[in-house]
């Protein structure tokens, strides 16, 4: 069988630039998947094996959404400027302007399966499926849990934190060293990083603005626009069969998901036992398995 093809290109949104590459036919084979990355701020190379699924015959999308990877960079925008909505907009420009608005799956991990919770409860029509790949229901939760799994660090590691975030010195060498230990356990726990995250990393150490303005310095210190974010009470109106996935490790813990499994009406639950918050470089071949299945199930 041969590779499939891939495409590059840019989609104007507003005065802005948008980029995305799609591996596959569109217009061919069953219906095209649309991968929304996490961050935000982050861009698609982390998410870049999911474009191998294009080896069935089904279009992969992939796009780094504006602020990161190749797409239009605005550091000198205010805070106002980064909403959820923002992003919203940006994806529906995108389904339009690729004229796959009537047909799609959407994968959303992280921060991408927030916005993809959010577009569902638009009830977009070609909305076929949705999968929210280690995604909290709500970022109190979130930094509630964050807490409890930081307190399981060693204490020296925790105490390192403690202090620089009293002295609000994220960028001491001390506390990204400390940092890196909740990231190992509950990020990605393979090592040597895999290829795409480290590229995804380097994009955002270039220009964090969307990053820090909208989460905050990390992970686990959710400090900025969203920390308030929830999508709990909107639940219902999400009509989409809905695939949630999550690691056993995850900073997405099985509290901050559970809203989803109980607010959803037609969902399903899928926990890998030897991931954290990227199954799908830590366990890739079932986390394949399981989204291919599913996917097929709803095409």
């Amino acid at each position: 069988m041969s590779e499939p093809d891939v495409r590059e290109g840019a989609v104007p949104f507003g005065q802005y630039q948008t980029w995305y590459r799609i591996t596959g036919e569109l217009d061919e084979g069953p219906t095209p998947l649309v991968v929304v990355h996490g961050g935000p701020g982050c861009s698609h190379d982390y998410l870049e094996v999911l474009a191998a699924m294009a080896d069935t015959g089904r279009a992969v999308v992939h796009y780094d959404q504006i602020g990161g990877g190749r797409s239009t960079h605005l550091p000198d925008q205010r805070a106002d400027f980064w909403t959820v909505g923002l992003f919203l907009d940006e994806l529906d420009n995108l389904l339009q302007h690729l004229g796959i608005g009537d047909r799609y799956h959407l994968l959303g991990q992280s921060w991408g399966g927030m916005l993809g919770a959010e577009h569902a409860t638009r009830r977009p029509l070609g909305l076929q499926s949705l999968v929210l790949s280690n995604s909290p229901a709500s970022m109190a939760l979130w930094a509630s849990e964050a807490k409890g799994l930081r307190a399981q660090l060693p204490a020296e590691v925790a105490a390192t934190l403690d202090r620089h975030e009293a002295e609000g010195t994220y960028e001491d060498p001390a506390y990204k060293a400390a940092t890196d230990v909740y990231y190992e356990r509950h990020v990605c726990r393979v090592r040597p990083k895999p290829a795409g995250l480290v590229r995804t990393e380097a994009f955002m150490a270039e220009d964090p603005t969307v990053y820090h303005t909208m989460n905050g310095p990390n992970e686990f210190l959710c400090i900025g626009s969203l920390r308030e974010w929830t999508i709990i009470d909107r639940l219902g109106a999400i009509s989409a069969p809905t695939l949630l996935i999550s690691g056993r490790f995850d900073e997405a813990t099985p509290v901050t998901v559970q809203p989803f499994a109980d607010g959803i009406a037609d969902v399903r639950w899928e926990i890998f036992e030897e991931s954290s918050h990227m199954p799908f470089v830590e366990e890739p071949e079932r986390y394949r398995e399981v989204v291919e299945a599913f996917l097929a199930s709803h095409d």
